[in-house]
């Protein structure tokens, strides 16, 4: 046998959970042949592994690459932080099916809800597919630096049935029926199952809801059916109604596939330990629901032009699409503020944090660049809103940025979470948000932050959540353990020094946009994809052609 590739003598931890070893991994035409010591290389190449940490490559299950991976097929910066396989389509927002006509309306949709330029999505998206197995397609001709798996997306699939009268009704149930036939379809065709969003915090075009919100139970419950029938990979809900998290416990055994949900966050409220409970119950009742949670913090550097985190509350979600002029106009009027004030009185949720808001960009005052907004107003004797509200009036265009976190912030309950068996790591959310946030070093931050330096976990079961338990969700086979057979997807890094290291922005996108990015980790040496290395002694190889493949699930046995 010809070997083509052989990571030399590192510490092979599996992906299993096991304990590690030292061993080197042999690879044969981009999968691995054999794990043991000292296997001949007979001329192969050979990346020194010495000292470091061997583990099979990290799987980001919460990213909205559909877009991206047209203009960026490295799929940067996750490629830099030692993930190998990626699943975008989350919340219910896939690029296809879509018909010529709604090309324009997902764009502004995904403008809205997922901070996506709509110029750029004009100018990198080559809308060469309309339906879904034609999106895999044109991804698949293009190329794919790492391995790419895809849900199809409730509110694309309902603007492909219903049109635009998507985003005002309920369906009926010929169109129903038309959605089965389309999900159907993409399952077959490869989609790693459904994703759908009820999220209050998802308002698309105009502020109105985004067309899945506007789903009834029964609706979701036939798409449900298709998912039952097919057995294949998962169900992805940004919860609300109609499918409040409790109903997922009853749904899920009927369904026979894994639900997965975004997300399970500490929140002020303390509503994050009544969920984690809750879904210890459900799986002692045999209900396998993966809430996603994260080692960082939910934050956003957003502008006051289009403030992501305070669209929900309905004074602002009215201005969303409107006019800047108008913008401003609400902003400076006394009765507007105050009906935004009264909307947060009712809520329980999402209600702003003033103390976690920092000015993080301002021409008017660059001298409150750095503070905190309640340091600010108590100098001043303001309110915090008013100060934030006058502080955006003040400069150009209200291009004041400011930085804040919604939750996830409780450190305690934070490690609560990451070390319960049955959730799992998510909503990274890669390829999303990208002006406000980047997330994509999600595996790096656990692994330095969490697990080298808080000591939340052996790094055997920590890698095992990074890699096995995330395959095994979605049914995707021959990956996310290292051993004979299996595709030679592996990442080399140093325990002792990984680190997310620092976010920066950077103008790198289609129509000259700019980005967030964090592409300088500390401690990854190599990433190696389907046999071929992709990163070598930290930096970022260029190949042709591209390694990644088209990931899909197989057909899960029936219970």
């Amino acid at each position: 046998m010809t070997i083509d590739l052989v990571i030399r003598g590192g510490n092979v931890v599996d992906g299993t959970g096991g304990p590690g070893r030292r061993a080197d991994v042999a690879v044969t035409d981009g999968r691995i042949v054999a794990v043991g010591p000292d296997l001949a290389a007979d001329g192969a190449e050979v990346v020194d592994a010495t000292g470091l940490v061997v583990a099979p490559g990290f799987i980001d299950i919460h990213t909205h690459y559909d877009a991206q991976v047209f203009w960026d097929p490295a799929l940067t910066p996750s490629c830099f932080h030692g993930v190998t396989t990626v699943v975008a389509g989350n919340c219910g927002f896939s690029l296809a099916p879509t018909r010529p006509e709604h090309r324009r309306l997902v764009a502004r949709t995904l403008e809205n809800v997922e901070d996506m330029n709509v110029d750029t999505l004009e100018a990198g998206v080559p809308w060469d597919f309309s339906t879904f197995p034609e999106y895999l397609t044109a991804v698949e001709r293009r190329g794919i630096g790492l391995n790419y798996a895809a849900y199809v997306g409730h509110t694309p699939l309902r603007l492909f049935v219903m049109g635009d009268d998507a985003y005002e009704r309920a369906a009926t149930d010929e169109e129903v029926a038309a959605m089965q036939e389309v999900l159907r379809e993409a399952l077959r065709a490869g989609a790693i199952g459904l994703a759908t969003s009820f999220a209050v915090t998802h308002r698309g075009v105009d502020g109105k809801p985004v067309p899945s919100r506007l789903a009834t139970r029964e609706e979701f419950e036939a798409l449900l059916d298709v998912m039952a029938e097919e057995r294949r990979g998962a169900v992805a809900i940004a919860v609300g109604d109609p499918c409040p998290i409790p109903d997922m416990y009853d749904l899920q055994p009927k369904v026979g596939v894994p639900f997965t949900y975004t997300a399970l966050l500490t929140m002020p409220t303390g509503s994050h330990d009544a969920l984690q409970q809750l879904n210890r119950e459900g799986w002692s009742r045999g209900a396998e629901v993966w809430p996603q949670v994260s080692p960082r913090p939910l934050a956003f550097a957003m502008t006051m032009v289009e403030p992501f985190t305070l669209n929900v509350n309905p004074a602002f979600a009215d201005l969303m699409g409107r006019a800047l002029v108008d913008r401003q106009r609400a902003y400076a009027d006394p009765s507007w503020r105050a009906e935004a004030r009264a909307a947060w009185a009712g809520a329980t949720t999402f209600v702003p944090r003033w103390e976690t808001f920092e000015i993080a960009e301002s021409e008017a005052r660059p001298d409150a660049v750095g503070r905190r907004l309640t340091d600010l107003a108590d100098e001043l004797g303001s309110d915090p809103f008013d100060l934030l509200l006058d502080m955006a009036l003040a400069e150009p265009d209200l291009e004041l940025r400011v930085r804040c976190i919604l939750a996830n912030d409780d450190t305690e309950a934070v490690a609560r979470l990451l070390a319960d068996e049955h959730c799992t790591l998510g909503l990274s959310d890669a390829g999303a948000h990208v002006g406000q946030l980047c997330d994509a070093p999600q595996a790096t931050d656990f692994l330095g932050n969490w697990v080298r330096d808080r000591q939340l976990m052996p790094l055997e079961q920590a890698i095992h959540k990074l890699t096995q338990v995330q395959a095994d969700l979605y049914g995707i086979p021959d990956r996310g353990v290292l051993a004979e057979g299996m595709w030679a997807d592996v990442v080399v890094f140093d325990p002792a020094t990984v680190d997310p290291g620092p976010v920066r922005r950077v103008r790198d996108f289609p129509a000259d946009a700019d980005r967030l990015t964090a592409d300088q980790p500390v401690g990854i040496h190599h990433v190696v994809v389907n046999g071929t290395p992709i990163v070598r002694d930290g930096r970022r190889v260029d190949g042709d052609p591209l390694p990644g493949q088209l990931v899909a699930s197989v057909p899960r046995a029936p219970r």
